[in-house]
Order: structure tokens, then C-alpha cells, then sequence
């Protein structure tokens, strides 16, 4: 003990830097899960969570057999699949376009238009889209114009995957390349060196090189972004898609659906339940993944 306290005077200052973070941790990620108790009780909001009785896993029957959930479930999963591996694919494409830039002004300025969609709203980019795929869109015209039958967009659920994918690598892929960026050019500069003695090309030099040392960082990104697999991107998908029921069957994810219960039928229990079963499904996949990940490749697994 007496070292746990030397060590802390010792370098009290860089451990006082830390302070402000470990309140804000403690305030908006332990104390939040004081209400996890809802999960398992029959909610008033008069009685407040310790006097509201308790309802056992009722409200967790209750979410199980809503009509319709597996679907939910389904699209969750399916969506996140679809914007993990695409994600991953450009960010490390991107990655590679940007290391290759030697002028460093220009290799400024793409990056910048790169990552800027990440700041972008949602909300915004959904007014876009509307000018975009709505029934007066200029897609829309162009397709109509061209002799083709109006795709209405925004009442085909069909097309809809591909539309949030293709958004979200807008949005995602130029950040996600930052982590990939500093990987590659922390990479020792003297084996590519030695591979164009030895005549080896471009192409050659990434895919020998770049590409196997880059595995451990995807791999463990990868398993980092398998824990949120469960949840679907509320503020993404709510935004583009809003209350628009005929593009349920294809975009309603968990969140959403937690999102409508607690606003129309206003059922917090249910809700509790569904984001508790989320943390819990995404801390065994993260578990999982990483035994998978110490059986395949040691060096790339978390823990």
C-alpha cells in the first residue's frame, strides 16, 4: 500500500490530469447503470425505480414475443455486417491512396474532404437525400426521364440496404482511415526500402507488405466494432428513415425499435430490457471474437 501511495505523490500531476476523466466516466457510464434495474421491474414513473414492483423477466417475454422482433434482429445484424466489413474495405483503401500522396499539401487536402463527412449531420445529409431519391429528386427525374418506371425510392424497402451502406462509407471509411494512416506510417521504412532493391513494385510492395502488417490493426478494430454489432445507428438510420413504415421490413433496427416502444407505448421496462439484452449480446460476441482471434492470430487479440 505504501507504494500505491508513493507512486501516486510521486507523479501526482499526470494522475490529477486524469481526474476529470475518471468523473466524467463515472457519471455517464457507471452511474447510468443504476437503471438497469427497470430492465426487471414493472416501471411507474410515480413510484420511481426502487418502490415500482418487481415483474421478473416479464417485460424480457415481452420483447421476445413482440411480432416482428426477429426481424429487427435480423436487420440489425444484417446492416451492421454490411457497415463493418465495407467500412473496413475503403478505410483501408483510403488508407493505402493516402500514404501513397508524397505531396504533402495535396495529401493534406484529400485527407480533409475525406474525413469532413464525419461531421456531417444526419439529419442534414437526410434533407440531401431527399433532394436526392425523393419523388422529385434528380436521380429520381433522371430515371423517369430516361424512359424507366419511377423507382420510389422511399417506398422500397429493397433498395435500402445498399443506400445506408453507401452512406456510411461516406461517412465512415475517410475517419476510419486515420487509425490505418498512422499504422502504415509507423511501419519500419526499411523493408520497403529493401523490397525496391529487390525490384518489387508498387502493387507488390502492399499487398507482401503493407496488407500483412496491417492485419493485426483490422483484426483488432475489428473486434472492437463487433461489440456494437447489436446496435443499430439511431441517429443514421432515424434521420434518413424516420416513421416511414414501408421501409420497415429492410431498415428497422433495435434502437429504433426501442426508440418507438418508449414513445408510443411507453413501456420503459421493455425498452430497459432490450438495450441490457444489446450490451449483453455485444459483450459474449466481443469475448468470442477474441478467443477466435487468440486461436488464429495471438498478437491481435485484446485480451
Amino acid at each position: 500500500m505504501k507504494k500505491v501511495f508513493r507512486e501516486l505523490w510521486k507523479n501526482k500531476f499526470l494522475y490529477a490530469m486524469t481526474v476529470p476523466a475518471i468523473i466524467w466516466i463515472c457519471i455517464f457510464n457507471y452511474y447510468p447503470m443504476y437503471g438497469i434495474l427497470i430492465a426487471f421491474k414493472d416501471y411507474s414513473y410515480k413510484k420511481g425505480i426502487l418502490k415500482s414492483p418487481w415483474a421478473g423477466f416479464d417485460n424480457f417475454e415481452f420483447l421476445f414475443n413482440y411480432r416482428g422482433v426477429w426481424k429487427i434482429f435480423f436487420n440489425t445484424i444484417f446492416l451492421n455486417l454490411l457497415f463493418l466489413i465495407f467500412t473496413t474495405i475503403f478505410s483501408v483503401l483510403l488508407a493505402l491512396v493516402f500514404v501513397e500522396i508524397k505531396n504533402k499539401v495535396y495529401n493534406k487536402l484529400v485527407q480533409t474532404i475525406a474525413i469532413f463527412p464525419h461531421f456531417v449531420s444526419w439529419t442534414v445529409v437526410a434533407m440531401f437525400m431527399s433532394g436526392i431519391l425523393g419523388s422529385s429528386g434528380f436521380i429520381t427525374k433522371w430515371i423517369v426521364d430516361s424512359g424507366a418506371a419511377d423507382p420510389m425510392f422511399y417506398r422500397n424497402p429493397e433498395a435500402w440496404p445498399i443506400i445506408l451502406v453507401i452512406l456510411k462509407i461516406w461517412q465512415g471509411a475517410g475517419y476510419g482511415s486515420i487509425v490505418y494512416v498512422a499504422a502504415i506510417t509507423g511501419f519500419d521504412q526499411e523493408i520497403y526500402e529493401a523490397a525496391r532493391v529487390d525490384g518489387a513494385t508498387r502493387l507488390q510492395r502492399v499487398s507482401k507488405i503493407t496488407l500483412p502488417l496491417l492485419k493485426t490493426t483490422i483484426i483488432m478494430l475489428t473486434i472492437m466494432s463487433i461489440g456494437k454489432i447489436f446496435n443499430g445507428d439511431f441517429g443514421m438510420i432515424y434521420a434518413i428513415v424516420g416513421d416511414n413504415t414501408g421501409l420497415y421490413p429492410t431498415t428497422d433496427v433495435v434502437d429504433t425499435f426501442v426508440y418507438r416502444a418508449l414513445r408510443q407505448m411507453n413501456n420503459l421496462g421493455m425498452s430497459t430490457a432490450t438495450s441490457l439484452f444489446q450490451s449483453v449480446v455485444g459483450l459474449i460476441l466481443v469475448y468470442l471474437s477474441n478467443a477466435v482471434t487468440k486461436k488464429i492470430e495471438p498478437d491481435a487479440a485484446i485480451f
